[in-house]
């Protein structure tokens, strides 16, 4: 269920893309008395306009595998528990929860919850002398980049 939900977002927002694409497109070009609906019934009516409709429906079904990754990192939470969290706060991350052996970061402000499409969870574990980062790509690999 969280790998459909999460491909709908993606859907929702590759839409809400294109829609700004065309409203731009339309703003901009003078003496063009179409309405943005037109526009995209226009689009859609020509082969590939379809090709972007389907295009748009395998991204958002595809994506959300591409899109979250685990990494793992030689490092103990324990120890370097100051470390670890300053790193995180360098790269835009809070800790939200923290277990024995786990924790959970978000970002720390709206708009970049918003732009991961709330999406923004990463979970550090440890395992043994190493960590495993799990989460959205863009945010583990700032973060392991970092570590």
């Amino acid at each position: 269920m969280k790998y459909f939900v999460r491909a709908l977002k993606y859907f929702i927002a590759f839409c809400v893309l294109y829609l700004a694409v065309v409203w731009l497109s339309i703003m901009t070009t003078k003496g063009m008395d179409v309405s943005m609906w037109d526009y995209v019934e226009a689009t859609f009516q020509t082969s590939r306009g379809k090709m972007l409709g389907l295009a748009v429906v395998v991204l958002s079904a595809i994506y959300p595998r591409m899109g979250f990754v685990t990494r793992r990192v030689e490092l103990d939470m324990v120890d370097e528990r100051d470390y670890l969290l300053g790193r995180f706060a360098v790269a835009g991350f809070k800790l939200v929860e923290e277990s024995e052996g786990r924790m959970v970061f978000r970002a720390n402000n709206i708009l970049s919850r918003l732009v991961m499409l709330f999406e923004d969870e990463i979970v550090v574990e440890q395992y043994g002398q190493w960590i495993d980062i799990k989460g959205i790509r863009r945010g583990v690999a700032k973060i392991a980049y970092n570590l």
